[in-house]
């Protein structure tokens, strides 16, 4: 499971963009394997930055050949390369070379995001579903267990999850809403509402 880069990482990798944004490398080795190495064993930053400014771009135009668009396609392909810097003892030359392993890497990227994605549209179509029918005397017994499970897993969400589900979803507030509301960064509002969302589809919305 992907976990954020410690700093060294961080700082490595924003100095590889500020270096690919202002120049190509003159000259590009064939065989990466020794700027693997130091990677892996020095945690060399030019060797990165060399892998980096050659890599991204391919990185991206193979995301986006897998039906990712531009953006995420880009997302993507740094995680991927983030994924090179954290990982880099990983690489064996002698089992492939460094791009059927990077292309290797960003495809189960991909999959995994939209794995992620449908289980997020449809942890939100069962809620969406909750919030619209109420159950009422003349429902089914059996609608009536399915939202009451609905509304105690909410009700097991850590409570600033819980919150925003109901202020999304049972009040109808608009993510902009709620984190003026709440005086909330609008990028915070949309993490805690997607982890709710997953965790709610793992709890009562099946696979996807």
């Amino acid at each position: 499971m992907y976990r954020p880069p410690g700093p060294s990482a961080h700082s490595a990798f924003e100095a590889a963009r500020i270096m690919s944004s202002a120049a190509q490398p003159t000259n590009e080795p064939k065989d990466w394997a020794q700027d693997m190495e130091a990677v892996a064993r020095l945690r060399d930053r030019e060797g990165f930055m060399r892998i980096y400014d050659h890599f991204m771009p391919r990185l991206c135009v193979y995301l986006r050949g897998l039906g990712a668009g531009e953006a995420t396609a880009e997302d993507l392909a740094q995680e991927c390369l983030l994924r090179l810097w954290q990982h880099a003892d990983r690489f064996d030359p002698a089992r492939s070379v460094l791009s059927t392993w990077l292309y290797r890497i960003a495809r189960n990227l991909h999959i995994d995001r939209i794995r992620r994605e449908r289980a997020w549209q449809h942890a939100q179509e069962v809620v969406e579903q909750a919030a619209m029918e109420d159950p009422t005397p003349g429902g089914t017994a059996e609608q009536f267990a399915d939202h009451a499970r609905i509304r105690q897993r909410i009700h097991e969400l850590p409570a600033i999850q819980a919150r925003l589900v109901r202020m999304s979803y049972f009040e109808a507030k608009s993510h902009g809403d709620i984190a003026q509301a709440l005086g909330m960064p609008l990028g915070t509002v949309k993490s805690h509402l997607r982890r709710a969302f997953l965790h709610l589809q793992s709890k009562v919305g099946g696979g996807a």
